[in-house]
Parts: structure tokens; sequence; C-alpha cells
């Protein structure tokens, strides 16, 4: 339903059906021509409502209420968290800037500018800068937080062409001279309005001469230029050294992760950065682990950078902990590569804390915990890789049980006697009940049924003869019964009970870690198996999957496996099909385990189940294609506590 006002030459849309982007484009287009401005407003939420979010941060909706005997028109405007604030129509402004309403106003003071589309890009990047060039003031892709450059880019098999490149703001412009390759997160950034796009970088290395010349984006120059232009860099302090300086390799781009078979990183060349240690540390490790191999620090600082070579303990434990955040189920730690005299790092514990490891501190099985990390390294970057075996869990053995306090000797008299036993007093005895008590009461909820109702049987008495002893008023045959019990005899009764509380916590821990070590080494084979199939561009029935329970295993394993996936990476699970050769049953539980908003219709849900196998398949293509867009957008936090 369109309203035309011809004295501001602007038209309200008010769509009442769903539409696709492209119809929306085209109707944009068409109330263009005799308009200079549209208002859209929506009854229902859809794809192209999360596009107006994206670039606007809000969306005008509408929806009629039946209020007596008519019916009134209320205009909401939905924000990003996807709540809807509604006003009555009439209570609404038209503004040469629009139809307004008191949320809108404040959405549009509040909102910054709107984000450009990004797409991931597939295959690893090259890039120089180019100083210069001159990047525009007004670019679309400027934001506080990053560096916006002009540099000559080369995407994988493609020309190089100078464009824009947005880099992390936490750590300086890298230099000029050098040739970088992005390692991972590379974005290709595009302006709907016609301003071209960029190139976003999460992170990115230096190459080295030879790879850096192969790109075409570099030449080494004469060795007399070279001498020349590295006579000036030399500190001071470094120029009684009596061997000469390498005058070529000052002016070379030093590689920031060299191959773990061999070769010394060049002496003299530029320091690398916190965050370009961590990087090149992280793939040198990573390599090693293709090959099926550990290392020492000694040859990380002659393969990385010889500046790891003057690192105190504390400065390699920090830098590691940088390399393995955050710690992951599906990710090994690569620290557990480095040897020491044919041992783990003596520091390794450290780290493990660090990451977060439960009980690294006070563990005595690390070297027995690094073995198997190790052993979970080469599989994850073996070639090809094969499925990891569980983590080791470092929680003791076995509980920590008390001596339980000593017991008074001798029968019960009718009436009570104050006397040292065992050279604890009454006091002390009693204390030391009350205290185990609050313990075995503490993990009481950690228990199972059964296991909880027994403790609860112990903790009574115990709990009762307290109360006597505080002078609380029982009921009398209670206070009778109590009455004959000693401190010493209930502090053993519960102190069985706490004993087999804590064996029943622990078995179930382990019994709860062995199914989670099974769990892991399933998603990881199914992820593989999955993945082998995306790149045949097909698709696989449900009882061909490599679980062992193909009804409530699969949704659980499924839903698991989206659960690890990145915001941008495609839905494996898509490809999994039932025997009618549709979505499986349970698709929504699996979107729902994603984050992803899960569609009331099943057109729409046919849609996305579509695309993201569309999105898988050029995922693990080779060489692989951009990914199409997704047409499911993040849950609400309102939905994902439900």
């Amino acid at each position: 339903m369109d309203v035309h006002l011809p004295d501001s030459r602007r038209r309200l849309r008010f769509q009442l059906n769903s539409v696709d982007y492209r119809t929306w484009r085209r109707a944009d287009d068409e109330l263009a021509a005799d308009a200079d401005d549209i208002d859209w407003i929506f009854a229902a939420d859809g794809p192209i409502t999360q596009q107006f979010l994206g670039r606007h941060g809000y969306c005008l909706r509408v929806r009629c209420e039946t209020v007596g005997g008519e019916r009134r028109v209320h205009i909401g405007t939905e924000a990003r968290d996807r709540t809807v604030a509604w006003t009555p129509l009439e209570d609404c402004v038209l503004t040469p800037s629009g139809l307004v309403t008191a949320d809108t106003e404040r959405i549009r003071l509040s909102h910054p500018r709107p984000r450009p589309s990004a797409f991931p890009l597939q295959g690893g990047v090259v890039f120089a800068l180019a100083p210069e060039a001159k990047v525009p003031a007004d670019s679309p892709f400027a934001s506080e937080r990053r560096h916006l450059l002009a540099a000559d880019v080369k995407p994988l098999d493609s020309p190089i062409v100078r464009a824009l490149i947005s880099l992390p703001a936490d750590s300086p412009v890298p230099p000029a001279e050098h040739v970088y390759r992005v390692t991972d997160g590379a974005r290709l950034l595009v302006s709907e309005a016609g301003a071209g796009w960029a190139v976003e970088a999460k992170r990115y290395v230096r190459l080295n001469a030879h790879d850096a010349q192969r790109t075409g984006l570099w030449t080494p120059p004469p060795p007399a230029a070279a001498e020349q232009a590295a006579t000036p860099e030399v500190p001071k302090s470094r120029q009684s050294r009596t061997e000469p300086p390498a005058a070529p390799k000052k002016t070379e781009p030093v590689r920031a992760a060299r191959s773990a078979s061999g070769g010394e990183a060049p002496k003299g060349g530029p320091l690398l950065s916190h965050a370009e240690m961590v990087t090149a540390v992280r793939d040198a490790l990573a390599q090693h682990a293709r090959l099926q191999s550990t290392t020492t620090w000694d040859t990380l600082a002659r393969t990385v950078s010889p500046a790891l070579a003057k690192y105190s303990d504390t400065g390699r434990r920090d830098l590691l902990v940088a390399v393995d955040s955050p710690l992951r189920d599906h990710a090994p730690v690569l620290s557990a590569l480095i040897r020491d005299r044919g041992e783990p790092l003596p520091y390794l514990f450290r780290v493990l804390s660090e990451l977060g490891v439960r009980h690294a501190a006070t563990s005595h099985r690390i070297k027995r915990w690094a073995a198997v990390e190790t052993e979970r390294a080469f599989a994850a970057y073996g070639v090809p890789p094969r499925p990891m075996p569980a983590r080791l869990p470092l929680s003791p053995a076995q509980p920590v049980v008390p001596p339980p306090a000593p017991v008074p000797s001798g029968p019960p008299t009718a009436a009570p006697k104050h006397k040292v036993t065992r050279a604890v007093s009454e006091a002390s005895t009693v204390q030391h009940l009350r205290s185990r008590t609050a313990e075995l009461e503490a993990i009481l909820p950690l228990l199972g049924k059964g296991p909880r109702k027994r403790a609860r049987r112990s903790l009574s008495s115990a709990q009762t003869w307290l109360a006597l002893h505080d002078a609380e008023v029982l009921p009398l045959p209670q206070h009778d019964t109590v009455a004959r019990k000693k401190p010493g005899f209930l502090i053993v009764v519960v102190e069985e009970a706490l004993e087999t509380a804590r064996e029943s916590v622990v078995a179930a821990k382990r019994f709860r870690e062995m199914n989670e070590g099974k769990q892991l080494t399933g998603i990881v084979a199914l992820e593989t198996q999955l993945a082998n199939v995306a790149a045949r561009g097909g698709t696989i029935e449900i009882g061909q999957l490599k679980i062992t329970s193909k009804n409530h295993g699969a949704r659980r394993i499924l839903g698991d496996l989206e659960r690890e996936t990145g915001t941008d990476d495609p839905m494996l699970s898509a490809l999994v099909v039932g025997k009618n050769g549709r979505p499986v049953p349970f698709f929504r539980d699996i979107l729902k385990a994603a984050g992803l908003a899960v569609p009331q219709t099943d057109e729409a849900l046919l849609k996305i189940w579509r695309r993201e196998q569309e999105r898988a398949h050029a995922a693990h293509a080779n060489p692989p294609r951009p990914l199409p867009p997704r047409l499911v957008p993040r849950a609400s936090h309102a939905e994902s506590a439900k």
C-alpha cells in the first residue's frame, strides 16, 4: 500500500507481505522515479527488515489493533536487539527526513555510520602499502578503531590491484617497504553507495625476501643501494660489533614464521612487534605439528626471531599464553610442543593456569598431559588431519579425605560429663563437627539423586545435635534421641558420608569427562565427514553419518557441531538430509544451537537451509569460492534465553 505526498515528494510504502532483496530493490527504484525519498514500513519481520537494521540501526513496522469498535494503526520502531516500541499513528510526525517517532529520533542521533557489507575472502591475500596514494577523507570504510591505508593488494590467483586496506589500530602502521600476508580473518568490505571496496585484515605477517619477490610486489635492491640504505639504520650500540652487518638483509622483508624444517631468521632485521611475534610463533609451532615433530625454544629463536633468545621465563610464559589464547576444546595447545632437555617446559603449568586449565597448578600429570596434547596437535595439523584424542583432565585421581577425628571411648552415660578425650576438647570436637557438616551440605547440589538422599540422612542427626548444642527449641522426642549421641560419633558418621559423596562426585566427573572426550572425537570425525561432502558439492543422508545413534544422537552432535561454529562460518549440518531429501526434522533446533534466529514458516526455513548448503559448498570448493550472504540473522538475547 502506497501513500504519495506530492507536496513533499515523499512516498510511504506499507509492505504487508514478505519480499526478497531483489524484489525490494526493484520496487525501491520504481518508487524513487517520482519521489525524493521513500519510507518503508513493514508488517512482518524478515531478511529485508534485517537489512534495514544493519544499515540504519532501526526499522519501521506497522500493525493494527481493534480498540472498541474501530481499527487503529500503530507504527513500531524495531531496534537492533529486536525489540519494537509501538506508537499510535496519530502521535507520529511526518518531517522532511521521513516518518518520525520518539524512538526513531533517539536511534538516529545515537546510531553511528552504517557499516559496509562484509564477505569472507578465501585463499589468502598479500599486500604492500602505498603511502604515496591518498585515502579519501569521507571513505565509508574509515573507522576510529582501525587504520585505513592505500595498498597494492593481490588476492590468490588474481592480478594486483590498488585498493584500500583496513588494519587493526592496536598495532602501529607496518613499514611500507615490506610485503605482508593476511593469515586469517580477511574480509571484503563493499559499500552499496558505489564507493568501491576495501580489504579488512585481522592478522598479517611479513614475508621473507624469496616469498615477497614471488608476489611481484617487491624486488631486491642492488647491493650498493642496499648497503647505502642500510648504513644509517645501524644503531650506534651495534657499530662496535666485529661481524659486518648483512646490508641486503636490512631491507629484505623478514618472514614472520619460517618453515620449521630449517633456515635461520636474518640477523639484524627489524624487530617484530608483540602481535607479530605471537603470530610468528603460532605459525612456527603449527608447522612443527604438520611435520609431526616437537621443538625447543632455541630452535624457535633461530627460525622465528633472535629476540626470542633474550626472553625471560616470565616473558616466554606471557608470549605462549597469547599464542594459545583463547583456550578451546577443539584446538590443541601448541605450547605443549616445546621441549626443554626432552621434557615439557618447567613453567608449562603456569601457562596452562593462565589459559584456564583447571588443576594445572597442583597436578603431577603435566608431563603426561603434554604428551597427549602433542598427539592432539599432530592429529589436528597432520596431512591429512585425523580425529584428535580427548584432552587429558588434570583433576586429582583420588579425593583427599582428611583423617577422622578421634572417637571418644567408653559406653555412653546417662549424665553428660565434660572431659577431654585423646587431647581433643569438646569445643574443638564441636567445631570439627560443624565444619564437616557444612562441607557435606555444600557438596549436596553436586550429587545425584541416590547419593544425595544418603548424604541427607547422615546430615540430619548432626544438624539436629548442633541445633540442640546451640540451645534451639526442638520437639521432645527428637530432643531425647539426640541427647544420647556424642559429637565424636557424629563426626565419624558425617566424614564417612563426606568421603562417599566426594567419591561419587569424582566418579561422576570422570564419567562426564569420558563422555565429553568421546563426544569431541565424534564431533571432529563428523566435521571431517561433512567437509568432504561439501568439497564434493553434495549432501548426505542422516543414516550415513558417522555417529552411534541416528535420532537423539544426531540432534545432539549436530547441535554441538554448530555451537562451535564461528559467526560467519557456513553450517555443515545443512548438508544432512532426511530420507525425503529435505531438511532433517530438527533443523530448527540446530539453528537455535548455533545462536541464529529460528524462522516460523517452513518456506523461510527451506530458503535458509538451501543457502547454508550453497555457503558450505563454496567454502570447501577447490579453489574456495566467495560465500553468498547468510539469510538468517543472529538470535536476540530474549530468543536465546528461551
